[in-house]
């Protein structure tokens, strides 16, 4: 109560403690030796907490801000005001900065917001201590809705398998089946890291957009992470094999597609990843192969991971031994003996010419029609009249 009663007596005596520069700052202008200050660098010091220009987002504008705009090369422009128009250097207004902009920390989650045009609040300030002029990007988080697991794989399921080179995705409905065919999104993870990173994002774009066509609301994937496993201690002399889980993005992808399929309310779901590849291989690679489609075997991991997520089983059942999918010794003429009522027999064969070949009420089985229980004639439809003492 004491410091709220001393905060409005300030107030209401015009007394303000907030600066711009801070109270330190504004302090070493009176022990500059113990500041290790001139009065110039201070001056620039106090001026540069002055020189700054800050713009707020809005969803739905270009690249998530109208007045201050960046791309994802970097490229940052300034929207002027109507007096200053005539300084633009760009069409519409606009004035374009001679250095470009670079965010080494979340650079990637910035530019999936930007690529979606969600907002994003910019401060463009100057640092007099290392001459230089940065900017600051910044941005909320919507808070996420909770969907339940059920809810999620309601409309079935996508199973997507990472490799070094391609992601391979299957599509499952509600009871694990694959439907239609597969997808392979591309991906060259070869030069720099800014190549590597758009090639990602536009391989993880094509799988959303295709997610989205096909009305599915979840995407499985391995919880896979690579980077404690992929030593020399582990896995010894095996080069290859460390190499290639080396060039694996595995962790990135799953944090990227997260990050991606937050705004168009893609749930991703995280499955263990043990024997994904070795029993999908086993059990639906085979099956899922065809004379018109070729399933490879990261296709049919896709459907191994997309049915673990669905708590379906991976594995098929297999078919039993020929000797058991009969009665082990021919047709079922050993059911009964000859005594046993309604017992069964061989089937007599059909020495007549075949239904399809003759035309109707000719052949060997020809007969009159209408006393055969057959659709769409009368002996389906005939009513029967009992007399009384029949009754």
């Amino acid at each position: 109560m004491q410091r709220l009663e001393r905060e409005r007596a300030e107030r209401e005596a015009g007394l303000v403690h907030v600066m711009r520069g801070g109270k330190r700052l504004a302090r070493n202008r009176h022990n500059l030796a113990q500041a290790g200050l001139t009065g110039a660098q201070w001056r620039d010091r106090w001026e540069a907490q002055r020189w700054f220009l800050q713009a707020d987002g809005e969803s739905g504008k270009r690249y998530g801000n109208e007045t201050i705009r960046v791309t994802p090369g970097g490229e940052a422009s300034i929207r002027l005001p109507a007096p200053l128009a005539g300084l633009a250097n760009a069409p519409h207004g606009r004035y374009v900065l001679a250095a470009k902009a670079r965010f080494p920390h979340r650079g990637q989650e910035w530019v999936d917001r930007i690529e979606t045009n969600r907002a994003v609040a910019y401060r463009i300030h100057h640092d007099a201590r290392r001459g230089r002029w940065y900017i600051t990007a910044s941005w909320q988080y919507a808070p996420t809705k909770t969907v339940p697991l059920q809810a999620a794989l309601a409309d079935g399921a996508i199973g997507v398998d990472t490799n070094a080179d391609h992601i391979a995705a299957w599509r499952l409905d509600v009871h694990g089946n694959p439907v239609g065919n597969p997808r392979r999104f591309h991906y060259d993870l070869s030069g720099t890291a800014e190549h590597r990173d758009a090639q990602l994002r536009h391989a993880l774009t094509r799988l959303l957009n295709w997610v989205k066509v096909c009305g599915v609301k979840a995407v499985a994937i391995e919880d896979l992470d690579f980077e404690a496993e992929k030593t020399r201690e582990k896995h010894g002399r095996r080069k290859r094999f460390r190499n290639l889980i080396s060039a694996m993005p595995v962790s990135k992808l799953r944090a990227r597609l997260t990050s991606m399929a937050e705004a168009p309310g893609i749930a991703i779901v995280a499955v263990d990843p043990a024997y994904t590849s070795k029993w999908g291989a086993q059990h639906w690679q085979k099956p899922l192969t065809s004379r018109t489609r070729t399933a490879t075997r990261h296709d049919a991991a896709a459907v191994a991971i997309g049915r673990r997520a669905q708590g379906h089983p991976i594995r098929r059942r297999t078919a039993p031994p020929p000797a058991h999918q009969s009665d082990g010794q021919g047709h079922r003429t050993v059911q009964a003996g000859p005594g046993d009522p309604e017992r069964e027999g061989t089937r007599p064969r059909n020495l007549g010419p075949q239904t399809r070949s003759v035309r109707a009420g000719y052949g060997a089985n020809a007969g009159d029609q209408r006393a055969q229980h057959r659709s769409g004639h009368a002996a389906e439809h005939t009513q029967l009249v009992l007399s009384p003492q029949e009754r």
